[in-house]
């Protein structure tokens, strides 16, 4: 199961599609907190978040899970806009594997999803 948050509806469609398509069952959030109590009660495989979102941003998302026990080792990967890094001290003390930059290809995103969490499905 993957969980993923994003407050642009598109965004949450697009990505969802094409992980069922290859075999995850999905979770959709589309604010900062709905994401955290999701994955906090779910333990999800792999967390796709948004970094700019209302509530809590996906960094604050990443601190609150690194500093849980139970959900420290969830491996994230998190999605910006274009123009917005994050540097690798912001990155440091979060459970964060992959930054994809928006726009992305679906196909890449599946391809970055399959390095952190087994694919079921051919990509």
């Amino acid at each position: 199961m993957i969980v993923v948050a994003d407050d642009e509806a598109h965004i949450l469609h697009v990505v969802e599609i094409k992980l069922r398509n290859a075999g995850f069952e999905v979770i959709t959030a589309m604010d900062g907190q709905e994401a955290l109590e999701l994955v906090k009660s779910l333990r999800p495989q792999l967390l796709i978040s948004d970094l700019q979102m209302p509530v809590l941003s996906g960094l604050e998302v990443a601190a609150h899970l690194h500093s849980d026990q139970q959900t420290r080792e969830i491996p994230i990967l998190l999605l910006t806009a274009k123009g917005f890094e994050v540097d690798d001290q912001a990155l440091s003390g979060t459970s964060i594997r992959k930054v994809m930059t928006k726009p992305f290809s679906p196909r890449d995103l599946l391809s970055q999803v399959a390095e952190i969490v087994p694919m079921t499905v051919g990509v």
